[in-house]
């Protein structure tokens, strides 16, 4: 504790810092005797680098779902998207390893490819279907539930609406 008649004060109890003018920059603070150098040694130790290089049986991760996605990508089962997603998993595994996987590239190329000629065929099919006179069928026979007694025209041909109801099994 410092005397309040002593003009010197205890060590412990420095008189703060006098505080810059406007504009002025403040001198830099004295480092505390506890405080560690910014030069330090940070306190925790750094990841050990990955030096393992592949497998000796030529496995690598990714590969056997990269396998995976290229069996569902050609099955035409309609797996198609679930080949592309599990293609991209297994190339981002194996990039992460540091290997290049030529399988999960061939199933996301291959996956793709179908996907979309799966949504084009589908497409055609649907406008097959309406050229066709599907479309006139179907208007035809929602036609006949109004008036099952008349008769209507389905490709030139006039009908009756009994055997267009007979035959659409209504």
């Amino acid at each position: 504790m410092s005397d309040p008649n002593s003009p010197t004060p205890a060590p412990g109890n420095q008189p703060p810092a006098p505080q810059p003018a406007y504009g002025e920059y403040a001198p830099p603070a004295p480092p505390a005797a506890d405080s560690a150098p910014a030069y330090a040694a940070p306190a925790y130790q750094a990841a050990p680098a990955y030096s393992a290089g592949p497998a000796a049986n030529g496995s690598y991760p990714g590969k056997t779902l990269g396998i995976v996605a290229l069996v569902l990508a050609i099955v035409p089962v309609g797996l198609q998207l679930v080949g592309l997603i599990l293609g991209i998993v297994a190339l981002v595994q194996s990039r992460k390893a540091g290997q290049k996987n030529g399988i999960a590239l061939a199933a996301i190329i291959v996956s793709g490819v179908l996907l979309v000629l799966t949504i084009i065929g589908i497409i055609l099919a649907v406008a097959l279907f309406n050229a066709a006179g599907g479309a006139d069928l179907v208007n035809q026979v929602n036609a006949c539930l109004n008036d099952p007694t008349g008769n209507v025209v389905v490709n030139g041909i006039t009908v009756t609406c009994e055997e267009i109801l007979e035959q659409s099994g209504r």
